[in-house]
């Protein structure tokens, strides 16, 4: 629920103001594709032009045709107004056509920028983020956000095109007359600005709370065992109902101020156009003469212009409406675009090495593999140190295993070392340069990282090995596999290595995935290896297996190892007791033993306990 309420912060943070300059920036998106933008507005400048031609053409007919009686001018007038219904609808179909390819361009390009963003973001941004928040970012708001750009902003162009047009060609025809119909478009302006604070303020409430209800949702189905296993259901839906409630609530209010809106524009036009329908009527009949003398035709004109100016007018007001409920939606994907990143390389350092996307391996220097801690600390959070002014020295090949108890900082220790966090004082050096004065990528990329819950990919077992190497042969693929004893199971299951795994690797067992992500990781034979609990989930034989497999691999490679079963990490060069964030106690396992400190406690404790449990077993 953490997750969650981080996630209502920054919502609550959005709702301060209006930030304006999202919409350059969403304009921007539609400037990528320039051809088809330029071609959506010459077709609704044509489409506005014609519609605005269709009453002069009405004009013509009845003061020239009808009141001349020229039924010679009947079929050339007939032509030319088909002429014009054809041009249009060719308009509509190249505007249609045109705002269709431009959301799809502009929804790809959002989410591929997200997606990017999202790869270069460091651990700690997932560790404060729910995976509801950047789903919701990322599928729901996007559509809303492509949608908005190609078809609201560019229906924009239309309306105030065609509501330009209308007030030149009325003041042309007659300034008073047009300043009559005019009169009502202040008072809208103020009702417009009103309702569109309201609409805006309670669709982002409805946003924040479908963020909540997808975060909520998402751990739902993620949490379903816990959930059973501990009777929660009822709870749970309890506390889904209240969400849902609440953003049912939000969802009428917006219905309500919406439906409010039209109407009222509805109303402000049917003024306007009544007022134009008196004056103009006082005129044609010689009764007001301050008009100006006025015929028929122009008076139908005038009324077909002042009830069409408000057409577009209020079509503007719902689209600047709908853009005040996606603005919410804008404010939320921008800033998941513009979040910094925490760690960033400088910009020397990507002349030299490369950005992520575009590496330039060739400047990349070799690893050897020495790791130097100089009194560094660090803390997730402000004020809540987990390591302090910790130093630490590893020769490079040496195998390193750190134990301790639950928070004490071993895997922080090690993310710190292949920098998904880095420190917050002091600096780590790898091989005897400070490892920001490289590139992320020139590290991690030499790194072999296997945790206690690994994750695999919905695709094959192959693929899955050869993920973080896709060059690799397939008889490297086997080979990898044969070196952590995963071929024995592969090859028992009907597609061998062939097989989709599912989502999350759930066809197969906890032990099994762990199998293939060691695979994975020997396969991409990277020079600093670190293995987080890496062989708690995997029985003890196999574990033994793989613990022969690994020494060989190691050979040579500096190494990193969170243990619990501490049997595992007798052989490591050196076990680093960390309590507290610092190193309490260092040396061989035999010094460890002699010393008789927290690891002797430590050790024999387990061992009794694995001794106990082969007895019962047994028995």
């Amino acid at each position: 629920m953490e997750d969650l309420e981080t996630s209502a912060i920054q919502e609550e943070e959005f709702e301060k103001k209006v930030d304006f300059k999202l919409w350059r920036r969403l304009v921007q998106y539609a400037l990528r594709s320039k051809g088809i933008v330029l071609f959506v507005i010459a077709a609704n400048i044509l489409v506005a032009s014609i519609d605005i031609i269709y009453p002069l053409l009405t004009r013509y007919a009845i003061d020239d045709i009808i009141a001349g009686s020229r039924t010679d001018k009947i079929l050339p007038f007939a032509l030319v107004y088909v002429a014009f219904i054809i041009l249009q609808a060719l308009g509509v179909l190249g505007f249609i056509k045109g705002c269709g390819k431009l959301e799809m361009k502009i929804a790809y390009d959002i989410r591929q920028d997200s997606f990017t963003k999202l790869q270069e973001l460091p651990f700690s941004f997932y560790d404060k983020t729910a995976v509801g928040y950047i789903m919701a970012r990322m599928v729901s708001d996007v559509s809303r956000l492509s949608e908005l750009i190609a078809w609201s902003l560019v229906d924009i162009l239309w309306s105030g095109a065609y509501v330009l047009g209308i007030v030149i060609m009325m003041l042309v025809l007659n300034w008073k007359l047009a300043l009559i119909v005019l009169v009502v478009l202040p008072p809208l302006a103020v009702i417009c600005v009103y309702f569109q604070k309201k609409i805006l303020r309670h669709y982002r409430d409805v946003r924040k709370q479908n963020s909540k209800i997808t975060g909520a949702l998402n751990e739902g189905i993620m949490g379903a065992v816990t959930t059973k296993t501990l009777v929660r259901e009822e709870k749970n839906s309890e506390e889904f109902r209240a969400e849902t409630g609440r953003m049912r609530k939000s969802s009428i209010r917006a219905a309500v101020l919406s439906a409010m809106f039209t109407p009222i524009v509805l109303c402000l036009g049917a003024i306007g156009t009544g007022l134009a329908l008196y004056a103009g009527g006082m005129s044609v009949t010689g009764k007001w003469v301050v008009f100006g003398s006025i015929t028929v035709g122009t008076l139908a004109t005038f009324i077909s212009y002042s009830s069409g100016i408000f057409d577009p007018i209020q079509q503007l007001a719902g689209i600047f409406a709908e853009m005040q409920s996606a603005q919410a939606s804008a404010e939320r994907v921008i800033h998941l675009i513009d979040t910094p990143c925490e760690i960033a390389d400088t910009p020397e350092v990507i002349e030299k090495y490369g950005t992520s996307f575009e590496p330039k391996r060739e400047n990349w220097e070799d690893i050897k593999g020495s790791v130097r801690f100089e009194d560094v600390s660090f803390a997730y959070k402000e004020g809540e140190k987990v390591l302090s002014h910790f130093d630490l020295d590893v020769k490079a090949g040496q195998n390193i295993a750190l134990v301790g108890e639950t928070g004490a900082g071993k895997s922080t220790i090690v993310n710190l070392v292949c920098r998904f966090y880095e420190p917050t004082e002091g600096r780590i050096l790898i091989d005897g340069v400070d490892y920001r004065e490289s590139s992320q990528l020139w590290l991690q990329d030499r790194l072999g990282y296997v945790i206690q819950q690994p994750h695999l990919f919905s695709t094959t077992i192959r693929e899955n090995i050869r993920y973080g190497r896709p060059d690799a042969s397939d008889e490297e693929v086997v080979a990898a596999a044969k070196l952590v004893h995963a071929d024995e199971f592969i090859e028992r299951l009907e597609n061998g290595y062939d097989t989709e795994v599912g989502e999350g690797g759930g066809r197969l067992s906890t032990g099994e995935k762990q199998l293939i992500s060691f695979a994975r990781v020997i396969l991409a034979d990277p020079r600093i290896f670190v293995l987080d609990e890496a062989t708690s989930s995997i029985d003890t034989e196999t574990e033994q297996l793989i613990q022969n497999a690994i020494t060989k691999v190691l050979e040579g490679r500096t190494s990193f190892i969170v243990a619990h079963r501490l049997s595992t990490i007798r052989s490591a060069d050196r076990i680093l007791v960390i309590r507290g964030g610092r190193i309490a106690e260092s040396g061989t396992h035999q010094e460890l033993m002699k010393l008789r400190g927290y690891y002797y406690d430590l050790y024999t404790t387990q061992f009794k306990k694995d001794a106990v449990s082969r007895i019962m077993t047994e028995g």
